[in-house]
C-alpha cells in the first residue's frame, strides 16, 4: 500500500518534467548542434569536416570541404554558426 502512495506523485512529476522539456525552446548551442548535423548530412561527399573520416579510414583534415576554398562550405564547428543564422532558425521554428 505504501509503495502505491509514492507511485502517483512520482508519475505526476515524471509527466510534468516531460511536458516541460518539450515546451522549452533550445538554447543557442543546441540550435547550432542541430544546424551542424543537418549541414553535414546534406553534404554529398565523404569529407565534409576536418574531423570526418574519409572512405579509406583516414581523417579528412585539410582535404575536407570545410577547409577547401570555393565550393560547398558545410557547417562543422560552433563558430561556423552565426548569431544571425540562429535567429533565423528561431524565427522559422516560431512560424511552424
Amino acid at each position: 500500500m505504501k509503495s502505491s502512495l509514492w507511485l502517483a506523485p512520482l508519475a505526476f512529476l515524471a509527466t510534468l518534467a516531460l511536458a516541460q522539456s518539450t515546451t522549452t525552446s533550445p538554447d543557442d548551442d543546441e540550435i547550432a548542434r542541430r544546424l551542424i548535423e543537418a549541414s553535414i548530412a546534406r553534404y554529398a561527399g565523404s569529407c565534409p569536416c576536418p574531423y570526418s573520416t574519409a572512405r579509406n579510414g583516414s581523417r579528412c583534415g585539410r582535404r575536407s570541404a570545410h577547409d577547401r576554398p570555393g565550393g560547398e562550405a558545410p557547417l562543422c564547428f560552433r563558430e561556423d554558426v552565426s548569431d544571425e543564422v540562429i535567429a533565423r532558425y528561431r524565427a522559422r521554428m516560431a512560424q511552424e
